[in-house]
């Protein structure tokens, strides 16, 4: 018999709690979404309260497991599991439910089954999901953001472009259905970004969801370390696409059909 994947460590007495969750992998272009998250862990020292067991969920020939070594160097494996943290937020009256992971590889009805057991068991009043994607924008402008949410009201509080994509969907668009359809508030917010800067991670589109958030949900925290992280890698790019003729050539005709739009 296969076990309950859901496991709490310790059962946090929350209010209104607010869920805010990100993917690693097809929604987190340059590893924004989760990368905002983990800040905002270590801004309002989350803790961890509760994961999702990996062993239902994701395909270890696909994301592999990792060995670290221990400080008596001992081979240890560590499993990707999808981990939950629970913080206040300074500035408002709400606790704050953060989880971060990787997104799942098999069995998305059963994983979303399960977030959506967390979610009555936590009594998240509203669902807040963050994505990144690639585009063609131009790296130099500020990061457009888009979204959609269950709630016209929530879309004109975020101040968001409608998202108007249709296609291949990730887990988050999965869960945001199934929330809808229980009748639970959500809204995603999405950071677009360069599809022609191959990068790792871009700390720009990381800022840009969290001082939308911020904003919106009246969080106060310190966003001076990831200002400088965004302020050198505009500048590395910048000196990247100067030293790259076609590259330079290519954001020229972007700048040229921008301006005839």
């Amino acid at each position: 018999m296969t076990s309950e994947p859901l496991s709490f460590g310790s059962r946090p007495t929350l209010k209104s709690p607010i869920l805010l969750l990100s993917f690693a992998g097809w929604s987190d272009a340059g590893a924004s979404a989760t990368t905002a998250i983990r800040y905002m862990c270590d801004q309002i020292l989350a803790r961890q309260f509760a994961s999702i067991d990996p062993e239902e969920f994701y395909d270890f020939s696909v994301q592999r497991p990792i060995a670290r070594l221990t400080e008596n160097k001992q081979r240890e494996i560590h499993w990707p599991t999808y981990d939950f943290y629970y913080g206040s937020g300074m500035g408002t009256e709400r606790d704050f439910v953060l989880g971060v992971g990787i997104e799942p590889q098999l069995r998305w009805r059963t994983f979303v089954e399960t977030m959506l057991r967390f979610i009555s068991e936590c009594r998240v009043e509203l669902i807040v999901t963050l994505g990144a994607y690639l585009d063609e924008v131009l790296y130099t402008r500020p990061v457009p953001l888009t979204g959609f949410a269950t709630d016209a009201r929530l879309m004109e509080e975020l101040d968001l472009v409608p998202s108007r994509y249709q296609g291949p969907t990730g887990i988050i668009g999965v869960l945001n259905d199934a929330s809808r359809k229980a009748g639970i508030p959500s809204v995603s917010l999405w950071a677009a970004l360069p599809h022609y800067l191959s990068v790792p991670a871009n700390p720009r589109g990381t800022l840009a969801l969290l001082l939308r958030l911020s904003q919106w949900l009246g969080l106060r925290f310190d966003t001076g370390p990831l200002e400088r992280a965004a302020a050198d890698f505009q500048a590395r790019i910048n000196e990247a696409v100067n030293a790259d003729p076609k590259l330079t050539a290519f954001v020229r005709e972007l700048k040229k059909r921008e301006f005839e739009q």
